[in-house]
């Protein structure tokens, strides 16, 4: 590559990362701002101000964030686990199995990862306020699958496609049954594509608004992107502005520490079988 075309390369490269971490960094700087600058119409603060990140804490809006932050954490780890385990034996079956219908599962799960949310909310609303898990964890999990459940399926059946049938096979003539060769043999063979699975279904159920906002009403099950919509300024003549990217800074640091510390797994999972041998 030529040293002009190298540095168009890299003009490219910073002009699209400036403009993707643009919103990102201001979103901080609001969040460094003492109420009276909001306005001032500076991108940067006058003076560095962690206000905002009090009243989130152990203010007045830490009795709506924190209950949050803590429900988001517990149920999206519970759904994460669940649509992984699923996805993995679905996965499996798929990859390894010949059966009537194996494309119609694919394709019914791309066509579910693709049905709009929120047209099934009210139809989840009247049912769960009847049966009972209105304004639950577990009125909240059992939607997340059907966002986690068919991009994890797709993404396992993938990995489990590349691994070669000769490894269960000899796990087998050592005497492993179906059940152990599956769980110690190909499962940590797709160790990076289980890895990648896992952190994208995370995000999928950490991120979701429309479902937390519709399938809660108070701070029992309500997550963290439904409850930003709750924060209310110190009176009606002020907005949240500065609280709410305190909040959204902080709800976004989990997020950016699972990319740092997984990022060869992402990598080698969203990579693995591109390249044929």
């Amino acid at each position: 590559m030529r040293t002009r075309t190298k540095v168009w390369w890299w003009v490219g490269g910073l002009l699209i990362f400036a403009y993707c971490l643009f919103p990102v960094a201001w979103i901080v700087s609001l969040s460094l701002k003492a109420p009276s600058d909001l306005d001032n119409g500076s991108f940067l603060p006058s003076a560095v101000s962690w206000q905002n990140y009090q009243l989130v804490l152990t203010g007045d809006a830490s009795g709506l964030f924190l209950p949050a932050l803590r429900n988001s954490v517990g149920i999206c780890l519970i759904a994460t686990a669940i649509s992984v385990v699923l996805a993995a034996l679905c996965a499996y079956a798929v990859a390894r199995l010949d059966f009537p219908g194996k494309a119609l599962v694919l394709g019914l799960a791309l066509g579910v990862s693709m049905f709009p949310v929120i047209s099934i909310v009210t139809p989840l609303f009247n049912i769960w306020r009847t049966i009972g898990l209105f304004d639950t964890w577990a009125g909240l999990i059992i939607p997340y699958l059907s966002i986690t459940l068919p991009l994890s399926i797709w993404t396992l059946s993938a990995f489990f496609r590349e691994i070669p049938w000769e490894m269960e096979q000899a796990a087998q003539v050592d005497g492993a049954t179906t059940a152990q060769a599956f769980r110690k043999v190909i499962v940590p063979l797709a160790g990076p594509g289980v890895a990648t699975t896992a952190i994208i279904a995370f995000f999928l159920a950490w991120n979701d608004f429309v479902y937390g906002i519709s399938l809660t009403s108070t701070e029992r099950a309500r997550p963290v992107p439904a409850a930003l919509a709750f924060f209310t300024g110190a009176s009606q003549f002020e907005e949240p502005t500065g609280a709410i990217s305190a909040a959204a800074v902080i709800v976004t640091v989990p997020v950016v520490v699972l990319v740092l510390l997984f990022q060869r797994q992402i990598v080698a999972g969203l990579t693995q079988g591109a390249v044929k041998g």
